[in-house]
């Protein structure tokens, strides 16, 4: 079976819209597995709902290897933590094949905050509890948990100020109206450049190779801090292993490509092909510590 796949054109749901990081990390590497397939890797950005209608879409598609999907830790940890009855089981209803990559976020600050690094930000936020804001795209966001996963380790209080979508949050931030914020790494360097904002920490664990000078959050003084955005790409469950495992090696050879590579590092993604059980297991634990710090900070939906 897997030494005849594909025999027709792919489908590749991306629950978020084109152009997004996760759009991006879809369609650089499928041009390459269109190309190694000799038959057209199709994105289907299936918007809506927090992305929970294209991941729906995907869990109830027939599991023969013609449907994909590729998204990230929203739909498959944070949702689940958010929604008590989402249509879709990120472990029961889907095949892992590959995580894709990790997704830095960086907390910056407009370059009018009086602090410039985050023993600063902490000093200032102790002497002022409940004083400094900070922006997100939405509750539960890639932006809103790693800010309350950094307001319990240091002990601070901040308010949230939720938005509906990156792009106003960020934009605010970086006017000024809005001290602080989380935001993608690959959003950050011309306003870093441009002198509106202030990189203060990375938040994984492992320093960017895109941003190699910015500390890590752990080496900035919040110890255990460890947080990343991140997308893979999964099947239907029930998709035959055979199947599983050719997306799974054709995957990772396509992102090793040096001009693919090349592309994506650039955009501040951290690659990380995976094999489907270290992609699986690594969905569940993600699900684990996103549901405590949801349950810790009391987050809840809109």
């Amino acid at each position: 079976m897997a030494q005849t796949y594909p025999e027709k054109p792919v489908r590749l749901i991306v629950p978020f819209s084109a152009g997004s990081a996760v759009d991006t990390l879809a369609r650089i590497p499928g041009q390459k597995l269109s190309e190694l397939w000799g038959h057209q890797i199709v994105v289907d950005n299936r918007i809506g709902a927090n992305s929970t209608i294209g991941t729906e879409a995907a869990a109830k598609a027939p599991a023969d290897g013609y449907t994909l999907l590729l998204t990230n830790d929203a739909a498959l940890a944070t949702s689940p933590a958010l929604y008590p009855k989402l249509p879709y089981d990120p472990v029961r209803d889907f095949a892992p094949i590959s995580l894709g990559a990790f997704i830095p976020v960086v907390l910056v600050a407009h370059a009018s905050q009086p602090f410039a690094t985050v023993k600063e930000l902490i000093d200032y936020a102790k002497a002022n509890p409940g004083k400094l804001h900070y922006a997100s795209g939405g509750n539960g966001s890639a932006q809103h948990v790693p800010m309350e996963m950094f307001k319990q380790i240091a002990g601070i209080d901040l308010v949230h100020v939720p938005y509906k979508g990156l792009g106003p949050a960020f934009n605010d931030v970086v006017s000024g109206q809005l001290p602080i914020m989380f935001a993608g790494l690959s959003n950050t360097p011309a306003q870093i450049k441009a002198g509106r904002i202030r990189a203060l920490a990375i938040g994984s664990a492992k320093r960017s190779s895109a941003m190699p000078d910015l500390p890590t959050m752990q080496e900035a003084g919040v110890p255990g801090f460890d947080y990343a955005a991140w997308a893979g790409i999964l099947a239907p469950a029930g998709t035959p292993a055979a199947i599983v495992q050719k997306v799974n090696a054709d995957w990772a050879r396509v992102i090793a490509m040096p001009d693919v590579r090349e592309k994506l590092v650039t955009l501040g993604f951290e690659l990380a092909p995976t094999t489907p059980a270290e992609f699986g297991e690594m969905i569940r634990r993600e699900m684990a510590k996103v549901a405590k710090v949801v349950k810790d900070a009391n987050i809840r939906v809109d």
